[in-house]
């Protein structure tokens, strides 16, 4: 358990400030295919009632993804993951009152995002894909979210795992920091993610969360993502040699949300400034505590 920093991020209509409390990023996924909500959420009606329920839920910020990067996935175009993205930003725009990110790995996407209303960009490849997300987000003066990605998403679980993630992990980052740096992104503006589960295996991701303190010596506020990912259900997995017990309705996504509790815990407790989940009023709740844990000053005196 460590101390975490405090940063200001600028976004156009407010200052965030970062590290007294853990910030809760819903994920809206408007997506047929992405892992755990491919396809729940492609209407318009059905992504802006969902957007405003994590709002109404305590979600600090909203993240919005229109092309699936969940592992063997080919990718879209540009053209196709704007179709699905404008008509959601344009209904969101005005009733929403918590800010916007997006989650996008082309330029293109991002710079009709900022000029539909988001105020961040959330890049999972950190910016190999497409570093003129760089030079937008300078010229838009928007916050920059650097991901670290071990390959492309169609083959990152296939490709060997580095022998020592911590290192491939902060090696990735301090090259996708040159790149936004290069591109007049100030220091201030970048949050920094450890990409839990893309390129990495189920046992790294954990080795991960357990050494974010000496990402968080990088100097940036951190930004975790574990929520309902495969290294979870992987442990949780029923072992095939007992028995099978009788299982509610409903159990397996039950188990999904303790396990991400665990493992949102875990993050705040090593320092990640904000957490990207999908279950926001569970892990609102978590946070809470958790931060309560980390600083006992937030706890009701009685």
């Amino acid at each position: 358990m460590i101390s975490r920093s405090k940063f200001r991020l600028k976004l156009r209509s407010q200052i965030l400030i970062l590290g007294p409390r853990t910030l809760v990023m819903g994920v809206l996924n408007v997506t047929p295919d992405s892992f755990s909500d491919g396809g729940n959420f492609l209407s318009q009606e059905k992504a802006v009632q969902h957007a405003l329920q994590m709002e109404r839920d305590g979600a600090d910020l909203i993240d919005i993804g229109a092309e699936s990067t969940r592992p063997g996935s080919l990718g879209i175009s540009a053209e196709e993951e704007w179709s699905r993205l404008a008509p959601v930003l344009a209904a969101l725009r005005t009733r929403l009152k918590i800010p916007i990110s997006i989650d996008t790995r082309k330029g293109e996407v991002a710079a009709k995002g900022i000029e539909s209303g988001a105020e961040i960009i959330n890049d999972v490849s950190g910016l190999k894909h497409d570093p003129r997300i760089a030079e937008i987000s300078a010229r838009a003066r928007v916050p920059l979210i650097l991901m670290h990605m071990r390959g492309e998403p169609q083959t990152m679980q296939q490709k060997p795992f580095a022998r020592e993630p911590l290192k491939d992990v902060a090696h990735g980052l301090r090259a996708s920091l040159s790149i936004a740096r290069k591109a007049g992104v100030p220091n201030s503006q970048i949050i920094l993610d450890p990409g839990i589960g893309f390129g990495k295996s189920y046992a790294q991701n954990y080795e991960l969360l357990a050494k974010l303190p000496q990402l968080a010596k990088l100097g940036f506020p951190l930004l975790v993502g574990t929520s309902r990912k495969g290294f979870i259900s992987k442990i949780l997995a029923q072992d095939a040699k007992s028995p099978p017990s009788p299982r509610p309705a409903g159990a397996a996504a039950e188990s999904r949300i303790w396990g991400t509790a665990a493992t949102v815990t875990a993050s705040i407790l090593q320092g990640a400034h904000i957490v990207r989940v999908h279950d926001v009023a569970e892990m609102v709740s978590v946070a809470r505590v958790a931060d309560c844990i980390l600083n006992p000053t937030l706890a009701p005196k009685n």
